[in-house]
């Protein structure tokens, strides 16, 4: 945000600038850009602010912002001073700032209580196991091959979904498995992996205390109840990379 602002203040300050530089010179001494230059021009000034903003997801009024833009460029008196544009710029930063934060915490607490139904609901289903931590698991498969250790390297096929279906990773897909350690992953899943013997397949119903809590990780939104089919397929090593 603050950056975005950095922008924006940059690009009325350069409006200013060529105001004040055109209304200092007479008629005879200006020298104007041709068509392709003046296009290039607010181009690059129009590329720089999407840049700028798109990380907000905010966007002045186009129809405004012009008319600030024509005002500074033909050195036309202003609605108000620098200071006071810097001030207004601010204030609608702050706004903004507040009302997607008030959107966010909305979503999380939604996604959260989802979470808690859903993990309710499923732990009433035949075979689904929880643990103290709230891990829930079922067993697809149980392979007869040692377990692992937390510090294992561990080579490991799964495919990862949001409680609502949606796919966000998947080993099966890019056709190779995956080679880390338990220590390397979010607390439910290791505690998953754990609880695997080589050869087992798992479903694993991990909440957002035990996964990524209130980041928003990827595709992963904040507070998401997550579900890793797990299958391992291999203990590399029992020491570590």
């Amino acid at each position: 945000m603050k950056n975005t602002f950095l922008v924006i203040f940059a690009v009325i300050t350069v409006a200013f600038f060529l105001a004040c530089k055109g209304s200092s010179s007479s008629a005879e001494d200006k020298k104007n850009f041709d068509k392709d230059a003046s296009y290039a021009l607010g181009l690059n000034i129009g590329a720089g602010l999407k840049d700028g903003l798109k990380g907000d997801n905010v966007y002045p009024d186009i129809n405004e912002f012009m008319k600030g833009m024509r005002d500074g460029m033909l050195g036309k008196e202003p609605r108000f001073s620098l200071d006071d544009a810097r001030e207004k710029i601010e204030a609608a930063f702050n706004a903004v700032t507040q009302e997607l934060y008030e959107e966010n915490q909305q979503r999380n607490e939604e996604n959260r209580q989802k979470g808690i139904d859903f993990l309710a609901e499923n732990l009433k289903k035949p075979g689904v196991i929880r643990t103290e931590s709230g891990l829930q698991y079922e067993v697809l498969v149980e392979g007869n091959g040692p377990k692992p250790t937390e510090d294992s390297i561990l080579r490991v096929h799964y495919e990862g979904r949001l409680i609502d279906g949606t796919l966000f990773d998947d080993s099966y897909e890019r056709q190779e498995a995956a080679v880390f350690s338990p220590s390397d992953v979010i607390d439910g899943w290791a505690e998953g992996l754990l609880l695997m013997n080589v050869g087992s397949k798992y479903k694993l119903y991990i909440p957002s205390e035990i996964g990524y809590g209130s980041m928003d990780y990827g595709p992963i939104p904040a507070y998401s109840t997550l579900i890793f089919i797990t299958e391992l397929i291999e203990i590399i090593s029992d020491y570590g990379y």
